[in-house]
């Protein structure tokens, strides 16, 4: 893949977009953009500040009147727009995406680009389909219907591990709802966060619709929460600091989203397919090298298949080719920063004390030595109630267990805080339907881990969160529902006004 613009040249008048243009930050501190894969400088730029926080609010404050009454059939037409000006862009999107987070090119090529358009233009689409129910008698005297409107402008911070991908499910159903966002990426990774906005530019959605603050969470994210004019917050992060964001919402009684932290079960029953499962469990839990909340973690497999299972697991995460991210042999990349690799690290040596690496467990040298890279790790003989069980890793490592029952082998898929996603492996319809059942998950696969539609809902139970992205259940977070009702007998003295004064 050639690059096809120069960063530097792109973003030399800042990283924040706000009303319609790139413009420096004002915090007086600076964040240096690091290729994952190399340790070399891709963007040193200033970080938004509270003031760069009120402006891009009150951008989009101005903003929210004429976007809130333009038409669905209006607002769909510039999503429409968006996506093939995304479509257009797609290779220099992958490109800024590899280089940010030192994804195989592969990855950001087949699944974040591609994933982002459609978004796009489900969006598109969902936007002519804000629906209420239906007008109807339901007092016998009133005829009663749904309004469904937007709330006003919406503060949502994204993380690092996926940016474009997390800077459209905020965005889009914010604005295809008639709303105007400020979001605030991660300081690591702005780069696709800010093209995404300008993209929206040309696409001709009106300026402050979309506004970018690239800050440091203590300062620009705080404040842009705690903002009075912001009315929803919509977070995705580590469950941690989603108790901090919660903190600082309600004190204003703001709408909260929050998609936090997973610790997702491969549950792998004695009759699946051996084969299907271990292929399954190597891609689930080293995509975007293990840095994605849905990610296979905790692979729960019943005992006659154990000791298999482990061993072509290892066999298989032993063919997995680390390298380059912009070459397209390369299967697994570096994680996102050295810091991410050395706490990967850290699981892994503390884990040495009390459970066995099978396989990995290092970073490597020679070539690669620079990068934030890590092997591929499986862990076998932890306990359950061990840190790498209980605890997300956010890396390259998969912990497998071995269970008796199929009770068994439920609770312990159920015993973590998390529940984001889940998967169940069987060829037992039954067995199979029994887990979706009581798998407590936002998401559960079975015979299969990871795969999502922008059709279905995406979002956790227990502590990874509440809400949804994607779909049209993602409406449910950015509208306001309002219940209309008109009296249809013209009588001025109701009936029900005796409650009050007066006799039958």
């Amino acid at each position: 893949m050639g690059n096809r613009f120069q960063v530097k040249d792109r973003f030399a008048d800042g990283a924040q977009y706000i009303d319609g243009r790139l413009r420096p930050g004002t915090s007086g501190r600076s964040h240096t953009v690091v290729d994952p894969a190399t340790g070399q400088e891709v963007l040193t730029y200033e970080l938004a500040g509270t003031a760069d926080v009120d402006e891009a609010v009150a951008a989009a404050k101005r903003a929210f009147p004429a976007w809130s009454a333009a038409t669905p059939g209006e607002r769909s037409d510039a999503l429409h727009r968006l996506a093939g000006v995304l479509a257009e862009q797609a290779e220099d999107f992958a490109y800024a995406e590899s280089l940010q987070c030192g994804k195989p090119v592969k990855l950001s090529t087949e699944f974040d680009v591609p994933g982002t358009i459609d978004n796009t233009a489900f969006f598109a689409g969902a936007a002519r389909h804000l629906q209420g129910q239906a007008a109807g008698e339901y007092s016998g005297d009133h005829t009663s219907y749904v309004r469904r409107e937007a709330i006003g402008v919406v503060g949502s911070i994204a993380p690092w591990n996926y940016p474009l991908q997390m800077a459209a499910w905020k965005i889009l159903p914010a604005i295809a709802a008639g709303n105007t966002i400020v979001l605030k990426p991660a300081e690591l990774t702005p780069l696709t966060s800010l093209m995404f906005a300008q993209a929206a530019k040309e696409a001709g959605i009106p300026d402050g619709v979309v506004n970018i603050v690239t800050g440091a969470g203590r300062d620009a994210g705080e404040h842009l929460v705690g903002h009075p004019d912001v009315v929803m917050t919509s977070f995705t992060g580590s469950t941690a600091v989603g108790k901090r964001v919660a903190e600082i919402a309600t004190a204003t009684v703001k709408r909260l989203h929050l998609e936090l932290g997973g610790k997702a079960p491969f549950l792998v029953f004695d009759d699946a397919d051996l084969e299907a499962a271990a292929h399954g469990a190597v891609a689930a839990s080293l995509i975007n090298t293990g840095q994605d909340c849905t990610a296979a973690t905790r692979a729960y497999v019943q005992r006659p298949l154990h000791d298999a299972f482990v061993a072509r697991v290892a066999e298989l995460m032993e063919t997995v080719r680390l390298g380059d991210p912009f070459a397209p042999t390369t299967d697994l990349g570096p994680l996102v920063s050295h810091a991410q690799r050395d706490r990967v690290a850290a699981f892994v040596e503390r884990a040495r004390a009390y459970a066995t690496v099978v396989t990995g467990g290092e970073a490597p040298g020679g070539e690669l030595a620079e990068g934030a890279y890590y092997r591929p790790t499986l862990i076998s003989g932890a306990a359950q109630d061990s840190e790498v069980v209980q605890s997300e890793i956010f890396g390259p490592v998969l912990v497998v267990l071995p269970f008796d029952t199929d009770d068994e082998g439920l609770a312990l898929a159920n015993d973590t805080p998390y529940g984001l996603a889940a998967s169940a492996w069987s060829r037992d319809l039954y067995r199979a339907n029994r887990a979706t059942r009581e798998l407590k998950a936002g998401c559960v696969w079975v015979n299969d881990h990871i795969p999502i539609i922008s059709e279905m809902p995406h979002g956790g139970y227990k502590a990874s969160g509440f809400g949804k992205d994607m779909s049209t259940y993602s409406f449910e977070e950015y509208t306001q529902v309002k219940h209309v009702m008109y009296d249809n007998t013209a009588v001025a003295a109701k009936d029900w006004h005796r409650t009050i004064f007066g006799d039958r």
